[in-house]
């Protein structure tokens, strides 16, 4: 088989999976963005309304106990959190950018708005910030008090931008990814820095 057969059928297989892949995309976002209930509306515009709330509250909080009670990993979990959360956002708004991909509600005339949207889609901003702080709070307090209603509220932050018709099921996915990894490698960074501190401060104090 020549080489141009060959190239010509691997285009024709990638661009029938893309298909396939796009084809399920906006399929289950069209139901998940049907079935409207005022109910519905405001709970899951409440939701995805919180999540800039959580993000600033959720490391102030830690910031003001640790300055009150003098507790420096108090402190420094708030660091964490805040600087974290910028790398996440800058991550998420790299990937837009560069992806450039159109809403869901401006290229099918089907899909219901319910809720403003910024310039791109891909990947999900709110999804992002929601699973950045929950995976925060799961990996400093790893109880399953903290752990499961944090995961609950991102995956339902996520749920509500599809609901609303502003991202599709694969920009809330990627977004989540983002926002859980980029809590990952934030604390596995503070944990590398730590211990480099931690090892000077151990070679000044012997050569002291």
């Amino acid at each position: 088989m020549k080489f141009t057969q060959c190239f010509t059928i691997v285009l024709f297989l990638l661009n029938t999976q893309h298909s396939i892949a796009q084809n399920f995309d906006i399929n289950l976002l069209k139901q998940i963005n049907g079935h409207e209930t005022e109910f519905k509306n405001d709970v899951l515009k409440a939701t995805a309304q919180s999540v800039t709330v959580v993000n600033i509250v959720a490391p102030l909080a830690l910031l003001t106990t640790g300055l009150i009670k003098h507790d420096k990993q108090l402190q420094k979990n708030a660091a964490y959190m805040a600087g974290g959360y910028l790398f996440s956002a800058v991550v998420t708004h790299g990937l837009k950018r560069t992806i450039q991909r159109q809403r869901p509600f401006d290229k099918y005339s089907f899909i219901v708005k319910r809720d403003e949207a910024g310039s791109y889609s891909f990947p999900s901003g709110h999804t992002s910030a929601a699973f950045y702080v929950a995976t925060s709070l799961s990996i400093l307090y790893p109880k399953w008090y903290v752990i499961a209603p944090s995961m609950l509220w991102a995956s339902t932050v996520g749920y509500a931008r599809m609901y609303q018709g502003v991202h599709y099921p694969t920009d809330v996915l990627v977004g989540a990814i983002v926002g859980a990894g980029s809590a990952w490698v934030t604390y596995k960074a503070q944990q590398w820095i730590n211990k480099k501190k931690a090892s000077k401060s151990g070679v000044i104090a012997v050569a002291l």
